[in-house]
């Protein structure tokens, strides 16, 4: 039997920092749905295919088999049997990422491809709908938020850092402008799961949230 962790929360709130740092202490599988994503952006370029051909990406996206597995502690990322790591980080794939991934066909598709992997293996996966929609039966659902200023802040450090020009109340703006699309979204929206236990990080640590996510877990199990 395989066991799964489900973190559900907005954007900035830390899911994919904590997530993957759950995955290492606990030795899960971490499932990029991101990266899954942009896995299938690849598919279809190397099909020929453009963003706005509908039908070809309904059709193409059932030929697709993606799965993410680990060697020596690296994520690789296999695209019908053939690790594609070296190739889904570059603009043309992250755009094309962004442009069918609002597809439904494609969204359905790749439910499907991570619960397979949910079902042969232990995962933590994180995202918008995952204790909603892609891991119902999951173990243990978490949904992962922290104030809008507080997000802003841990943005604006983030991008202050790299020396990128920006202003604090237009980050903050801009995530609960995010927010509120994310929340009223038409297919999967931002919502805490019924059995989603609610973890506020707004005034934790990175580890501190990791710990606390663990300790439920393992009450748990």
């Amino acid at each position: 039997m395989s066991y799964n962790i489900a973190i559900d929360g907005p954007a900035g709130a830390g899911k994919s920092t904590i997530a993957k740092k759950i995955a290492k202490e606990l030795s899960y599988i971490y499932v990029d749905t991101g990266a899954m994503y942009r896995a299938m952006a690849l598919f279809f370029i190397r099909q020929g295919i453009r963003p706005e051909e509908t039908e070809k990406i309904n059709q193409a996206c059932q030929q697709a088999d993606i799965t993410i597995s680990y060697q020596d502690g690296e994520q690789m990322v296999m695209l019908n049997g053939e690790n594609v790591n070296g190739f889904i980080r570059t603009e043309e794939v992250g755009n094309m990422a962004s442009a069918t991934s609002v597809n439904q066909n494609v969204r359905v598709k790749m439910v499907e491809l991570q619960q397979q992997l949910a079902k042969t293996t232990d995962v933590i996966m994180d995202g918008r709908d995952i204790g909603t929609k892609v891991l119902p039966d999951a173990v243990l659902k978490i949904y992962l938020t922290a104030s809008s200023r507080i997000r802003a802040e841990r943005r604006y450090k983030e991008l202050q850092e790299k020396q990128v020009d920006c202003d604090l109340k237009t980050i903050e703006k801009d995530i609960v402008d995010r927010d509120y699309r994310d929340m009223h979204r038409e297919n999967s929206p931002l919502m805490q799961a019924e059995d989603a236990i609610l973890v506020d990080s707004s005034n934790m640590s990175i580890d501190e949230a990791v710990k606390t996510i663990i300790d439920l877990f393992q009450e748990r199990v």
